[in-house]
């Protein structure tokens, strides 16, 4: 029997919801099944509403499930909340007060913690019961509790242990429809997110400095950097605002190490100056943006795509930068480390834009996470300059990338300038230095447009493809997938090298379809935009949502559907 079972853990932050949809996660990996979970909460330490949606299934998965086949209520509200979404015959598992409703199963989850020994042992009662359910071997549950709890200290393997039983037998007599036999199996890869898989890549490019002011849904991906710190030559400083923390990274790159940043929307505002001085002064760095909903504060942990055409156009004035969009955490870790390099090759910003969907979600990576053996390094020094006294910084060569020397490291003397300046460095405001600066800069156009790879393209003979970009990948492919059951040729391309802009590519990626429609996180379908400005092509129409949740299948299927009927 196939399995596609979506579980659903609802409570107040504060109430462990985390650890159970982890513990489900790891048990299902371990196993050797796929999942894929996302992650929703509100901006507070605790109370309100939140959720940890893990979906199980026997084949890759790389989308949530708009329908629920078990809902894990750790209160009424969640009951009352989600019951709607359960699908027919589906249960919700829960500490029930009086008579239990149809599709209730009365399960004592906080009376069994106490028993187990501490009240705070109700994630594992509730881990376990979902384990029984699902008809999971209890000693499959055990040895992930003995992997997590085991040479801590005190009695925390035991209670967990004893909670984890009782919560697993409580459902002994339960008849839950799809539970199914597990087949043992080596585990599938890594279970990993997106912040955790940009760490990791900015640990692969060599990153030796990260700067930051914490700002969701970035802060996961500093927090990781940081727990890296000891075992690597790496400092990561926690800034007193988003404007210290980019120039901290500008001067550390000046000195000669790569460095990078991350923030949000709101924070990368504040950054555009600073991003402004590393175009000027022609230094590389790495700043990432998980984008959030909204202008100013906006929704700060829900997920939105709204920030492509400003970072593209992020600062005052043109320069070049590279924008990544990575759509599973394989690319996110792929594509920062890609930055690094690029950034280092072109002196030049590079942006990878994310969201919180993608640095929160958990999914299984099967694609092996590899460093490059050698760190390619783009400065020289006195030995490979012919006359350091005469050094330039900003000498006009024909690829626009000028000899990169570092300071206090030799004999050249290093001048920068954020002002417009002369080849040596020095402050200029003569009309013949400002054109030559402007041209110059913009000479690595061409030879940036040749790293940039082509659109990732799935049945793309189809007459109508959907375009997309970012983290909505993996719906919209199953959106395909779903579309092509019916009858419908349809296919998709995702562009994650985005600028800058490879409109032959896009258009040789969109060639063969009849129409295309662009699937997108913003009101204003951005991409869209992006596209049309670039190549002239035009989408037939949009799949829009910016309600601050990531994408379901079904909701870009019934998008689709609807322009054609």
């Amino acid at each position: 029997m196939a399995v596609d079972i979506t579980v659903k853990i609802g409570g107040e932050a504060g109430q462990g919801i985390q650890t159970v949809g982890d513990l489900l996660t790891l048990v299902c990996h371990k196993a050797g099944l796929y999942v894929m979970a996302i992650n929703d909460f509100e901006s507070r330490i605790r109370g309100g509403k939140s959720f940890f949606q893990i979906r199980i299934s026997d084949k890759p998965v790389y989308a949530p499930h708009h329908r629920v086949n078990l809902l894990v209520a750790l209160n009424q509200r969640t009951y009352d909340s989600y019951k709607d979404e359960l699908v027919p015959g589906g249960i919700s598992m829960m500490d029930v007060k009086g008579e239990p409703e149809e599709n209730q199963l009365p399960v004592p989850i906080n009376d069994l913690a106490v028993k187990a020994g501490k009240k705070i042992t109700a994630n594992t009662v509730a881990a376990g019961a979902c384990l029984g359910l699902l008809g999971a071997p209890f000693e499959l549950f055990e040895s992930i509790l003995k992997d997590r709890f085991e040479g801590k200290g005190g009695d925390a393997l035991e209670m967990n242990l004893s909670a984890a039983r009782l919560g697993y037998d409580s459902v002994k007599d339960a008849k839950f429809p799809w539970s199914f036999t597990w087949q043992f199996g080596d585990p599938k890869g890594s279970v990993l997110n997106g912040s955790k898989a940009i760490a990791l890549g900015a640990l692969a490019g060599d990153c030796r400095v990260a700067a930051f002011y914490p700002m969701s849904p970035a802060t996961g991906i500093m927090v990781n950097l940081s727990s890296l710190s000891d075992d690597f030559p790496l400092f990561v400083e926690q800034a007193e605002d988003e404007i210290a923390a980019i120039n901290m990274v500008i001067g550390a790159s000046f000195a000669g190490v790569r460095a990078m940043t991350s923030t949000s929307g709101g924070g990368f505002c504040l950054m555009t100056e600073g991003l402004g001085l590393a175009g000027m002064t022609e230094t590389p760095i790495v700043v990432v943006n998980a984008q959030r909903p909204g202008p100013a504060t906006g929704l700060p942990t829900r997920t939105a795509q709204g920030d492509l055409m400003f970072v593209i156009n992020a600062s005052q004035d043109e320069f070049l930068r590279f924008v990544f969009a990575p759509g599973t955490p394989s690319e996110a870790f792929e594509m920062t480390e890609r930055a690094f390099h690029l950034a280092d090759k072109y002196q030049v910003p590079a942006i990878v834009l994310t969201d919180q969907t993608l640095n929160d979600s958990l999914y299984i990576t099967e694609r092996p996470l590899s460093a490059p053996r050698e760190i390619e390094r783009y400065v020289v020094g006195d030995d490979q300059i012919d006359s350091p006294s005469e050094y330039r910084r900003y000498a006009i060569t024909s690829s626009g990338i000028s000899p990169r020397a570092l300071p206090c490291s030799g004999k050249a003397l290093v001048l920068v300038s954020g002002n417009e300046h002369s080849e040596d460095g020095h402050i200029s405001e003569a009309i013949t230095d400002r054109m030559n600066m402007v041209d110059k800069r913009n000479a690595k156009t061409p030879a940036m447009l040749e790293e940039m790879r082509p659109p990732e393209r799935y049945h793309a003979e189809s007459e109508l493809l959907l375009v997309g970009w970012g983290s909505s990948k993996g719906p919209i492919r199953e959106s395909v997938d779903r579309l092509r059951e019916d009858g419908i040729s349809a296919g998709c391309v995702h562009i994650a090298d985005i600028w800058p802009f490879r409109a032959d590519l896009v258009q040789k990626a969109l060639s063969s379809c009849k129409s295309f429609f662009v699937v997108e996180q913003n009101s204003t379908a951005q991409l869209g935009r992006l596209i049309r400005e670039q190549t002239g092509l035009v989408a037939e129409g949009s799949v829009l949502k910016y309600d601050g949740r990531p994408f379901f299948p079904d909701e870009i299927v019934r998008g689709i559907k609807a322009y054609l009927d």
